[in-house]
């Protein structure tokens, strides 16, 4: 009786409604004129867990503004955003803590000597009693936060003087057995249980409140000033907007009010309660009843995790018909709000299912009210782009494609990696729509019902509670006799890509035997289709493939037979997924006018009209040959046809290559290949340049990390025609070159050193060449370039100096560098300048050395974008004593590496100004290259 009276009592436990492990109240008053917040707050922790803990810790993630050093500066400079380092203090924000006061057992504890981490946005409360499990302790704290400028996270001070509130309050951290105290790493991934939250807000009377509560229950109002009280329980963040004019909405529904800040002036307010309405029954059917009455979405969110392909069209351009743009960025901020504000996971561990759930649910929506949009709207209709394979995508085709773009370039992750050690444009882009594709994938398998019904059930059983995604796992295979352990355990736990390929194919009598290969180290199922031309005769799915399986299947009227020919699994590879059955190609082959999309469906060649310039053949035109789609490929081949006009002369370049991409990272790519080049290098004068070559690449496993290693081998075989002024030069050469580079290049502190080592049959030499940038505390940058060189050998004319170390201008005679006049000794293209070798940008004596050469490149800034440069060397010739150079000037640095201008001031010339000619003795950087320039937008993301 004793035993069955437990039972129900433990029963009765179990479904008693969750009780929020913390109670917070603050009292706030906001300074606009300082921008910061005077608070006075208290928290009643509860240890819920099964431990007696000794020591509390809370996060302060205000204070993560408050130095050049923290993690949250760090990340800054990780992504190369110099825009926190250069700002000024006081615009960065700061927490400064008054006093911490504790409230145990009735006794009361003033001025705890409370700590900070190294990372000083995670506070350390000691407890001077152990609380034990179900006990509470009250912790009370006086502090100020100086609020940043939004710039940084979009949360802050904007230049309008609104307060856009985020982590602007002191949390407690989570501990569920350990310690979940993380710094702040503009990730978004707050970990806090649900909370019941009563805060009083006063700020001046002409401003407005908009939060993410329910209501605001009270209000007071002096003369100067209002107080707003809010309250909200159980809730995982406070997001308060004080504006001085509210730009916020109010959306009824008769599931819940939205209060919105996301604008669209094309879409009538009729039509955004609409847009918003369908949204909320959509989730509301497909989760579960949302269990707060309001639910707040902000633009300032959405842009941190924007529609990607809608953000980036100009407003005058609107390929989508009205109204859909609004609903896809309000589609997206309010599923997102709806699982962050409902399931509570852990942020940063788990954050890859609220991504899964919340991609799945945009794609379902997408499918059900635009079955026919397309990924770029209505330009896929006009007649330049119609006949590319763009223009047949689906809206949701865009998933794939981006993850697809980081497992091309072996930079992606699995989706068990935490938020804050994802590469930028996984956490922002390809893990969610990875995670959401995954789901897809499971629902196919499963078939759909079982997938949506296990979604609801698990919404439903986990609503406000304490969770882990294996709780997710279990509920599916309550749905199902299927497996699905190797979605857990190989898609969501490992980072190794998809690809399956039909390996043989057998008719026996009126059946096929048919062997799938799986190419990747994991087991998976896929799908398998029979094919008459474009009809499907049958469709089925194998059981988890880890290596080979022969399976049978009907045999008539099959033509071909293709593995995931929906595309629903996300395959790093559906070029060989196609088998014939009856006639000669696989896949057939297609032509088309300029860069498309991959189309695994078809062998495909790509003409792109092409456009080059050098002052020898003047302005080239031609036409480039290739097969590089969109998406990297392991074997890329080009071939480049050009006329010169200044020339008159068909000449261009080719090259072929093959990359192999490893799981591993040591190394983490070879590629192997061969290039040929056939262009002017004077008047009249033309060079072949033949070269194969081979690149081993090294990488930490830390993806985040900048750091690179790359062994570099090729042979360098150069044609030229005979310079009649120059007849003792051998106009034909062949250079062996193996060169080893470290690469970590960072906003802070850049490094770069290069080793190489040239045998040729008349010369033999080996250099070094080290560059190390630093980006001070103070905002002082300097910049030091070391280089040397010698001879192991020199049997060249010593007459020519064509091989020799150069001190200001190389003569590139492996063709190496973009000179656009590289022959010229005079006028406006010979004060190109490339750093290399010497690194001089005044025109010395003796400009060359045919033993060794030694020189030291720096600059500082002197004020943001103009430094002051100097450079020393020793130089050192056959038959002369070495002899010391340096010159000195201005360095205006528009654009680093990439556009500069180089004023000499002072060298062993003397006073340069002062000589005659001057402005010839400017040098400047230009780069024109979209490939070059594409290297400051991918440094940011990847």
């Amino acid at each position: 009786m004793i035993q069955r009276w437990l039972l129900y009592f433990l029963f009765f436990l179990a479904a008693a409604p969750l009780v929020a492990q913390h109670d917070i109240t603050i009292y706030a008053s906001l300074d606009t004129q300082q921008e910061s917040i005077a608070i006075q707050q208290e928290v009643l922790y509860r240890n819920t867990s099964q431990n007696t803990l000794d020591t509390l810790y809370f996060n302060d993630w205000a204070n993560s503004f408050s130095t050049k050093t923290t993690p949250l500066a760090k990340r800054f400079a990780e992504n190369f955003d110099s825009s926190f380092h250069f700002e000024k203090k006081e615009e960065r924000g700061r927490t400064n803590i008054h006093q911490i006061s504790l409230s145990q057992e009735g006794n009361i504890t003033e001025n705890i000597a409370w700590q900070r981490g190294a990372s000083v946005d995670i506070l350390k409360f000691p407890l001077a009693t152990p609380l034990a499990p179900n006990e509470e302790v009250s912790v009370s704290i006086a502090y100020t936060v100086t609020l940043p400028d939004d710039k940084f996270t979009r949360y802050g001070v904007d230049d309008n003087g609104n307060f856009k509130l985020r982590y602007w309050f002191i949390s407690p951290a989570v501990y569920d057995g350990g310690w979940k105290a993380y710094s702040n790493k503009n990730s978004d991934d707050l970990f806090l249980r649900p909370t019941n939250f009563n805060i009083h807000f006063t700020f001046p009377k002409g401003y407005s409140v908009n939060s993410n509560f329910e209501e605001t229950v009270s209000e007071t109002t002096s003369n100067e000033t209002k107080t707003v009280l809010l309250k909200g329980e159980d809730r995982m963040n406070a997001i308060i907007h004080i504006e001085k004019k509210s730009t916020f909405e109010t959306i009824e529904t008769d599931k819940l009010t939205l209060v919105t800040n996301l604008k669209d002036n094309k879409v009538t307010p009729p039509m955004k309660a609409l847009a918003v309405d369908r949204i909320v029954h959509f989730l509301d059917k497909k989760l579960g009843a949302y269990p707060f009455p309001k639910m707040m979405t902000t633009e300032e969110a959405y842009k941190k995790s924007p529609v990607y392909g809608l953000n980036q069209l100009p407003d005058f351009i609107s390929p989508f018909p009205d109204g859909f743009e609004y609903d896809m960025e309000q589609l997206k901020t309010i599923t997102r709000n709806y699982l962050e504000n409902t399931l509570a996971l852990n942020p940063r561990e788990d954050h890859w299912l609220i991504g899964a759930l919340q991609i799945y649910l945009m794609t379902d929506y997408v499918d059900t009210y635009y079955p026919n949009m397309k990924i770029i709207g209505s330009l896929s209709n006009w007649w330049i782009i119609r006949w590319a394979h763009a223009a047949d995508l689906e809206f949701n085709d865009q998933y794939p494609l981006l993850y697809l773009n980081m497992a091309r370039n072996n930079l992606h992750q699995s989706l068990a990696t935490p938020k804050d050690s994802l590469v930028k444009f996984n956490k922002n882009i390809a893990s969610d729509y990875y995670a959401g594709d995954g789901l897809h994938y499971l629902a196919d398998y499963l078939e759909k019902p079982a997938l949506e019904k296990s979604i609801q059930q698990f919404y439903a059983e986990n609503l406000l509670k304490p969770i882990t995604p294996l709780a997710f796992e279990e509920t599916i295979e309550q749905n199902t006799s299927l497996p699905v352990h190797w979605f857990f355990d190989e898609y969501v736990a490992k980072r190794t890509t998809i690809d399956f390929k039909i390996k043989k194919v057998k008719k026996k009598d009126d059946s096929l035997e048919v062997t799938i290969k799986n190419l990747k180290d994991n087991a998976m199922p896929v799908s398998v289709y029979g094919l008459n031309k474009k009809e499907v005769l049958f469709k089925k799915w194998t059981a988890p493939i880890d290596s080979t399986v022969t399976i049978t299947l009907p045999a008539q009227n099959v033509r071909k037979l293709a593995l995931n020919y929906e595309a629903v699994i996300p395959e790093f590879n559906l070029r060989n997924n196609y088998k014939a059955v009856k006639g000669l190609l696989n896949r057939p082959l297609q032509f088309r006018l300029f860069q498309d999309v991959e189309d695994p469906k078809y062998n495909q060649l790509f003409f792109m009209p092409i456009f080059e310039y050098n002052l020898y053949d003047g302005i080239s035109v031609g036409m480039k040959l290739y097969n590089k789609t969109v998406l990297p490929k392991g074997i890329h081949y080009k071939l480049e046809p050009q006329f010169g006009f200044e020339s008159k002369t068909i000449i261009g370049s080719g090259s072929i290559s093959y990359t192999q991409r490893l799981p591993e990272n040591s190394p983490y790519a070879m590629r192997y290949g061969i290039s040929g080049n056939y262009y002017s290098y004077d008047v009249d004068l033309f060079y072949k340049r033949v070269t194969p070559f081979m690149v081993f690449a090294f990488r930490p496993d830390d993806l985040r990390d900048n750091e690179k290693q790359y062994i570099n081998l090729r042979n360098v075989n150069v044609f030229r025609d005979e310079n009649p002024n120059d007849p003792d030069q051998d106009p034909n050469y062949s250079v062996f070159n193996a060169q080893y580079v470290y690469s970590n290049p960072n906003l802070i502190n850049y490094f770069r050193g290069t080793v190489d080592y040239e045998v040729s049959k008349k010369f033999s030499k080996l250099y070094a060449t080290f560059e190390y940038r630093k980006l001070f505390l103070n905002n002082r940058q300097l910049n030091v370039r070391a280089f040397a060189g010698a001879f192991l050998f020199n049997d060249t004319n010593g007459d020519s100096n064509f091989f020799s170390f150069a001190l200001d201008r190389p003569t590139d005679y492996m063709f190496d560098y973009n000179y656009y006049g590289r022959s010229e000794d005079t006028g406006l293209f010979s004060q190109q300048l490339i750093i290399a070798e010497g690194g001089f940008k005044s025109k010395l004596e003796p400009a060359f050395s045919n033993t060794w050469m030694a020189t030291i490149n720096a600059s500082t800034n002197i004020w943001k974008w103009i430094y002051a440069y100097g450079d020393v060397g020793l130089i050192d010739n056959r038959g002369q004593h070495p002899r010391f150079v340096y010159d000195s000037g201005i360095r205006i640095s528009l654009l680093m590496d990439y556009f500069e201008i180089y004023l000499p001031l002072y060298s062993n010339l003397g006073w340069e100004p002062g000589l005659p000619n001057y402005e010839e003795r400017i040098r400047f950087i230009v780069t024109l290259s979209p490939k070059t320039l594409l290297g400051l937008f991918t440094r940011r993301w990847y």
